[in-house]
């Protein structure tokens, strides 16, 4: 009885991963967009210091620091140009039509071509809005997608200052963009990278007749530019909007766009961002407002995230050790989970592993020995215990032939129970402790869960031969199904108290869990089959052990 609760808490653990995933990577349903409106967030009370931001507070500009006075002549460009940024981690092309991003490409970081990620949405081409550009939510007429496509400040030829960059480690460069229309619109965009850093330095404004605008600046439509194949692999919830105030992350996917949650004020800062990347904008202070926003277009929706004008912007992988770096509590931003924890534990100690053995694969076994060793002590007392149970089986039988009504009559039954503990307590058996360590180490497996879900460490990481991301399922299946087959070999070896048709019945529970393993992270997989690779040998040596023990027993039982 006590393996069949097992073996089904892992089953029904299981088939809540695989129902999350059938939901997950439904595309966002086609509801009427809803104009969002505002909705104050929790005040945030830390504020987010220029150098705990990401840049020295010299290279971080003010918007406020340089105001741009009325223009008395028109300031712009004749045509449009491409500008290159080039720094070891990316390279970025922006347009000095609108001052806008028009690819963001991260070196380090491929996409399945194995060619450099981009991470500027390749909708923006069709949406007519690309990122950085500019909102006005302060003109209703203007908040709308085609308010940002035909925007003067969206669509106008700026003056570039700076012009193409390539920064090494430490250097430091700026890239201006200006307009004028000679009739009181004026806008300025600056931002300064440096090399070696994902975050750079924003400082936006717009003024109109003299007096300064209340803009957003933007990103989307989207994120990245993921494929449907690589979606359907990966779990989690897809992309969507993220935002930290008072201390507390809170989340807004595209496939669950609620107009009432999706405007925050107050806040640390705002991101839109994907399992594995992020596009984080920061405010001076913790007095910044985003808004997450849905635009229809047919039957495929645009989102964007608007926040008010970021001190400093990041764009790039959500790393913990990058993400801690930029400071902020911008390392919430990476979706733990229910055992967030135990996450960060396994996190910490891969890591460290990962060190000395620089093969994720590996050091994920090796990882698993360990956590073996650990639950060791607990493992052989909840063999011995259905070890015991299992030789009380018989007692148990009668017990229950001699208490037939039980079922029915409750005085009989009080009275079977009552006996049973007292059988239990006279030969030291604890019913429940069969279930103990694997209810112990089901929060462990999600943890193992989470951390291929939301670690960029193993995004692409091969581990050997065919297995070539750690991330997806394995598209061989091998190793599910050598993972079913070792589970097989493990439950025949183990103790229980079950009867042989119940016995027989829970060999059906391996098969079961090779196919909930079918499309686990390969990873996952790896984890688990080394664990039951582990669990058959801890097996044979504790059945050697207390068979022993047994002979020990009986022996001296002889001789008194």
């Amino acid at each position: 009885m006590e393996t069949r609760r097992i073996i089904l808490a892992i089953v029904l653990s299981l088939g809540v991963l695989v129902l999350w995933q059938l939901v997950a990577v439904k595309k966002a349903p086609e509801t009427t967009a809803v104009p969002a409106q505002t909705a104050p967030g929790p005040a945030a009370e830390t504020a987010v210091k220029p150098e705990s931001a990401g840049l020295p507070v010299s290279a971080a500009p003010d918007a406020t620091a340089a105001p741009i006075p009325v223009a008395a002549e028109a300031l712009g460009a004749d045509r449009e140009e491409k500008i290159t940024v080039s720094t070891p981690l990316y390279t970025a092309q922006w347009s000095n039509k609108g001052g806008v991003l028009v690819s963001w490409k991260l070196r380090r970081h491929k996409n399945e071509k194995n060619e450099d990620l981009e991470l500027v949405p390749a909708a923006a081409v069709e949406a007519g809005v690309s990122p950085l550009a500019l909102l006005d939510e302060s003109d209703p007429a203007r908040a709308t997608l085609e308010g940002l496509r035909t925007s003067p400040v969206n669509t106008a030829l700026y003056k570039v200052t700076g012009g193409n960059l390539t920064l090494k480690d430490g250097e430091t460069g700026v890239l201006r963009f200006q307009y004028a229309d000679g009739r009181g619109l004026e806008a300025e965009k600056t931002f300064t990278f440096q090399g070696g850093r994902y975050d750079f330095g924003s400082a936006v404004s717009v003024r109109n007749g003299g007096r300064l605008s209340d803009v957003r600046i933007v990103w989307g439509p989207g994120y990245g530019n993921p494929s449907e194949a690589e979606l359907k692999q990966r779990f989690g919830g897809g992309a969507g909007a993220s935002f930290l105030a008072s201390a507390k992350v809170y989340h807004a996917e595209e496939r669950k766009y609620k107009p009432e949650s999706s405007v925050y004020n107050y806040i640390n800062w705002s991101a839109y961002n994907d399992n594995y990347f992020a596009t984080i904008f920061l405010p001076e202070a913790a007095t910044g407002s985003a808004s997450f926003l849905r635009f229809e277009n047919g039957k495929t929706p645009f989102f964007f995230l608007a926040a008010s004008a970021p001190k400093t912007i990041f764009v790039g992988p959500k790393d913990n050790k990058v993400l801690a770096a930029l400071g902020a509590d911008t390392k919430k931003i990476i979706r733990y989970g229910m055992f967030g924890f135990i996450t960060e534990i396994l996190f910490v100690s891969i890591r460290a592993i990962y060190k000395v053995i620089p093969n994720w694969g590996f050091a994920i076994i090796v990882l698993t020995i360990l956590i073996k060793i650990l639950f060791f002590p607990l493992t052989y007392t909840s063999s011995k215990s259905m070890a015991k149970m299992a030789e009380l089986q018989p007692k148990i039988k009668s017990l229950r032939a001699k208490y037939k009504k039980a079922k029915t009559d409750i005085q009989q039954r009080r009275e079977m129970n009552e006996e049973m503990m007292k059988l239990y307590k006279e030969h030291g058996v604890n019913p429940a402790g069969g279930c103990l360590p694997m209810l112990i180490q089901l929060p462990v497996f999600w943890g193992f869960f989470r951390l291929l879900t939301v670690g960029i460490e193993f995004r692409h990481s091969p581990w050997m031969l065919w297995i070539k991301d750690l991330s997806v399922h394995d598209p061989t299946y091998i190793t599910p199904i050598l993972m079913g087959a070792t589970q097989f070999i493990s439950q025949k070896m183990t103790p229980t108290s079950a009867d042989p048709s119940q016995a027989r019945m829970m060999l059906i529970m391996p098969v079961v869990m090779t196919l909930f393993f079918l499309n686990f992270q390969s990873g996952l997989v790896l984890y688990w089959l080394t664990s039951n690779v582990l669990q058959i040998g801890q097996q044979a040596l504790m059945n050697r052990m207390m068979s022993k023990k047994k002979v020990e027993s009986h022996g001296k039982s002889r001789k008194k």
